[in-house]
């Protein structure tokens, strides 16, 4: 199905010169005359991410999915493995669940074309264990402080976070969400 770049979003699969990709990022820019869709797209087979700049209208060809809940198992070689609900493993490339599995989750999405598994996708939000951070601080305002989660990623988060604590991040904007009570 051929549908303009302006109704593209995140999480919509697309051929993009041949190969199989996922809008990962999307965002419309106006000016006096016309108007833009900035994006970026990730290859499923090798990772790749290319930032591109469409005109409104540009046609593209949107590749139909399924997703269904998938359980992480293990790494073979070159290939993840996940379980479905019903116990049926399947695999996908490494490149096609690297991003998702930065995130523990007891599940994840996974994107099926044609019956197999070309893309995995991690939950809405995370919750992580605070590895690295400056000391709390009490009584200072609304700020926020840089910290290490236990996945390694950094991100912004309260300044009453201490290491240690569970906090919920958002998975697609690295966002600081809530603490999580002990």
């Amino acid at each position: 199905m051929q549908v303009a770049a302006l109704e593209l979003r995140p999480g919509t699969l697309v051929s993009y010169e041949g190969r199989m990709c996922t809008v990962v990022w999307w965002n419309m820019l106006r000016n006096d005359r016309r108007a833009f869709v900035q994006m970026r797209i990730k290859d499923l087979l090798t990772g790749r991410v290319t930032e591109l700049k469409e005109q409104t209208d540009s046609r593209w060809e949107v590749l139909d999915k399924e997703d269904k809940d998938l359980s992480y198992s293990y790494r073979d070689g070159i290939d993840e493995v996940f379980f479905s609900e019903t116990g049926e493993e399947v695999r996908c490339a490494v490149a096609a669940a690297e991003d998702a599995l930065k995130w523990p989750s007891e599940t994840y999405k996974g994107f099926f074309v044609s019956g197999s598994l070309v893309a995995v996708f991690p939950p809405k939000h995370s919750i992580l264990t605070i590895t690295e951070t400056a000391p709390p601080m009490r009584n200072a305002g609304s700020g926020s402080k840089e910290a290490v989660l236990e996945n390694g990623m950094k991100v912004k988060v309260n300044l009453l976070c201490d290491v240690g604590e569970k906090v919920r991040i958002d998975t697609e904007t690295l966002e600081f969400k809530e603490r999580i009570a002990k």
